[in-house]
């Protein structure tokens, strides 16, 4: 099954006013061949070493026999349940393989203590899990691998047996899983995180626990001669150029409408909102990808900078001032990289980079030295603590009038985006206030699970253009764990990372309104209540 993108309406405007200018100046075929001169001069030097990802589903054949393999040496030994340890592009594409596949994998993004015990919970007999780190200095990676490594030891297992290390040739976890006996795939160094799913991080857990990845590359290669075409059809020119150049009234439609209308793939749109905010998101410019189902409010307020791409299963005209595509999840995977680089150029930034994903990392390692105590709440509603910071409350004194003071300092080019720093195996009634949000607001709502959103959509909230307001979710925790080797747990870790996001937020003039929930199923239903 090969890809197919169909443009409408505004949409195919810009198409009509950029294809010419990207076959001429041959685009697609200099992608192809790892031209790293694409995104101008100051992007040379991180595009020169970030271009791996165009090949990786050749280059990636020679994996498949091992990973095979070890699937069923664990098999044999009655292991067939897999952890995978990763955040943002360690986790999003293997989580949408398997799901997709329909396969068991317990996807480990997070630092929450509710959802570290969840996926200890599970029969340690049987268990297996997947460290990925490309930088191997992920503090929630290696904490979550501390906390399985204490675990296989107090059971009496054999942790070199149980434990598989993904990560780049000569990262810090790279050497330290040699010392400990570990089993190690390499990654491909010349591919960034939100690019790799084609790559080691995202064919090990996936294949370990029973995707049909040589399909996953083959579909990849079917539409790579295509996608590297100069040419006027080539669905990845028409794709980009819709994402980067659709007119509004004012300008163009800087935010992506996500939805999946019928297509067989699962969760698509969680990965491809990591790859289009993270790649676009930087000097004040960018694509806001908003992840939508066919009845979220956006498609009937139609904000006026939203541009629709609707997800079929089988090639679909687009009506109105929409896109439409479908193809296989490998195929599309490959045609979407190929699309936001492709709008990167035509915005004019570097879709390699993410300099502002480190100053959240930075104020969470502050927080978490410094171990100071919460502020004070402004005031306490339904058992909720409402913080705010860059936001004044005025004499809000309930749920519903600061969520409504938050609202009101939205401008007419702005969007809400939720972070929910939960447990979300036990609390997913949480991402239903994405909707509620929208519809009160009548703008593009994102929604994102914390802390795994700041490898994802941080970069785009922080490096973006200025147009976010935040509502921060949060929960105290009684039932803690503590991180073997470190000196703070996981409930101080992921309040740390919480409190630090938000300090950069307010740093850079956004206001964020943090509401802490001493039980997280009332205090949600008490927040669902105060939206309306």
């Amino acid at each position: 099954m090969s890809v197919s993108v169909s443009v409408s309406g505004a949409a195919q405007a810009a198409v009509d006013s950029n294809i010419d200018s990207l076959v001429a100046d041959r685009v697609a075929s200099r992608i192809a061949a790892k031209d790293f001169t694409l995104w101008g001069k100051d992007a040379e030097d991180e595009s020169s070493k970030r271009l791996g990802w165009v090949t990786s589903a050749t280059d990636s054949q020679n994996l498949v026999s091992g990973i095979l393999a070890l699937r069923a040496e664990f098999a044999a030994k009655g292991v067939d349940r897999f952890v995978l340890c990763g955040m943002g592009g360690s986790s999003l594409a293997p989580e949408v393989i398997t799901a997709t596949a329909g396969v068991a994998l317990v996807v480990l993004d997070s630092t929450d203590p509710a959802q570290i015990q969840d996926a200890l919970n599970g029969a340690i007999s049987r268990t297996a899990i997947i460290v990925s780190s490309k930088s191997g200095s992920t503090v929630e990676t290696d904490s979550q691998k501390r906390i399985f490594e204490k675990a296989f030891n107090d059971a009496g297992i054999d942790k070199s047996e149980r434990i598989v290390i993904v990560t780049d040739p000569g990262s810090p976890m790279e050497a330290a899983a040699k010392a400990d006996g570990y089993r190690i795939f390499n990654a491909d160094a010349t591919v960034g995180g939100r690019y790799s799913a084609l790559t080691a991080f995202g064919l090990v857990p996936s294949g370990l626990a029973g995707a049909d990845i040589q399909a996953l590359l083959d579909d990849a290669n079917s539409v790579s001669e295509l996608l590297s075409s100069d040419s006027q059809d080539n669905p990845a020119l028409v794709l980009g150029a819709a994402m980067a150049r659709t007119a509004s009234a004012t300008g163009f439609k800087d935010k992506l409408g996500l939805v999946d209308v019928d297509s067989p793939i699962v969760g698509f749109g969680d990965w491809a909102e990591q790859l289009i905010a993270e790649s676009t998101g930087k000097l004040g410019l960018g694509v806001l990808p908003v992840v939508l189902t066919t009845d979220s409010p956006e498609l009937a307020s139609a904000p006026a900078d939203l541009l629709v791409a609707k997800i079929y299963a089988e090639a679909t005209a687009a009506t109105g001032d929409e896109v439409a595509v479908s193809g296989a999840l490998g195929a599309q995977f490959l045609l979407w990289e190929y699309a936001t680089v492709v709008a990167s150029r035509l915005i004019g930034i570097n879709p390699f980079d993410q300099p502002d994903v480190e100053s959240a990392k930075i104020a969470a390692r502050g927080m978490l030295e410094q171990r100071a105590e919460a502020t004070s709440p402004a005031f306490e509603a339904n058992n909720v603590e409402v913080r705010a910071q860059a936001l004044n409350l005025g004499k809000s004194d309930t749920l519903g009038s600061a969520i409504r003071a938050l609202l009101a300092n939205l401008d007419a080019d702005g969007y809400v985006s939720v972070h929910a720093y939960l447990d979300r195996t036990s609390a997913p009634e949480a991402a239903a206030l994405r909707d509620a949000l929208a519809a009160a607001s009548g703008r593009p709502t994102t929604f994102g699970w914390a802390p795994r959103f700041l490898h994802s959509t941080g970069q785009y909230h922080k490096g973006g253009p200025r147009q976010g307001v935040y509502l921060q979710i949060t929960s105290s925790t009684e039932a803690d764990i503590a991180v073997p080797g470190r000196d703070f747990t996981f409930g101080e870790l992921i309040a740390s990372q919480a409190a630090g996001d938000a300090s950069v937020l307010a740093a850079l003039g956004r206001p964020v309104l943090t509401l802490t929930l001493r039980d997280v199923s009332s205090g949600l239903s008490a927040i669902r209540n105060a939206i309306g």
